[in-house]
């Protein structure tokens, strides 16, 4: 990862379920899209206010049990779309 010299940083971000700062790729965006809907980012590309998780089901409901996206995103987010949000995430098989 050096090129002429220098080293480039590997992105990092905190879970908002298990708050271990790990690199950006490995983690899974939650993102708040402009017109105001809560989804989840598997690319980590859609437009909008992004928060990130583990790609761990325990810390999407950690992070639901608390909260902790709605406050970082500045939204309410329905249960209907957690339960979609984990649903998927189990889908995924990440």
């Amino acid at each position: 990862m050096e090129q002429n010299g220098k080293v480039k940083k590997t992105p990092e971000r905190q879970c908002l379920g298990c708050n271990e700062h790990k690199p950006k790729a490995s983690l899974l965006r939650v993102v708040r899209t402009p017109d105001g809907q809560a989804l989840l980012d598997f690319t980590g590309k859609k437009s909008g206010r992004g928060a990130y998780i583990c790609r761990d089901i325990k810390c999407l409901r950690r992070a639901r049990k608390s909260k902790r996206i709605d406050k970082n995103l500045d939204i309410v987010i329905p249960e209907e779309v957690y339960d979609r949000m984990e649903s998927e995430l189990l889908e995924s098989g990440d």
